[in-house]
């Protein structure tokens, strides 16, 4: 559980760290900041092969089965999810940020960039602000929020434990 605590709660806080920051740095376009945010989240989440090793080394006499490994990860994943949405819900509140406004308003700004029809534009602000009606309710906003972040964790809890069930790779040094 203190491998969870620390390099989840580690994890998470780098991510809403570095996205509120680069919020506040205001980033070109949200296109941009999309991809900058997953590779913020995957290069933090990477904290779970940190933590899984350090388990597997320190704990395990370096040894580790893969559903152990993945249930660590999953838990190092699913706190810094956590982390992440109360991080993301202090940022709205404190600053009263409008996100979805402005994200709508960048997307109908690069299909007007792009010459798409009026029809198309009208189309999708209508969708766009269906999606901002929703995103207004908290329950949804949270859900949303985790679901950002919990399937790169997933994905890099698996390779984890794939990768250090085997005892040879990376083995604790005497």
């Amino acid at each position: 559980m203190r491998y969870v605590l620390v390099y989840g709660g580690l994890a998470g806080a780098i991510v809403i760290s570095v996205l509120c920051a680069s919020f506040a740095l205001e980033l070109p376009n949200h296109t941009s900041s999309l991809w900058f945010g997953y590779l913020v989240m995957l290069v933090a989440l990477s904290l779970i092969f940190v933590g899984v090793k350090r388990y597997r080394d320190v704990e395990c006499g370096g040894v580790i089965r893969f559903g152990r490994a993945l249930g660590l990860g999953l838990g190092i994943a699913a706190l810094a999810g956590v982390v992440y949405v109360i991080g993301w819900e202090l940022y709205l509140a404190m600053t009263g940020w409008d996100f979805m406004a402005e994200y709508g308003a960048s997307i109908v700004q690069g299909m007007r960039a792009k010459g798409a029809s009026a029809a198309a534009i009208a189309a999708k602000t209508e969708e766009l602000r269906g999606y901002a009606e929703m995103y207004r309710n908290p329950v949804y906003r949270t859900a949303m929020t985790f679901a950002e972040i919990f399937p790169v964790g997933l994905v890099v809890a698996f390779v984890s434990a794939a990768v250090l069930r085997n005892p040879r790779m990376l083995p604790a040094r005497a």
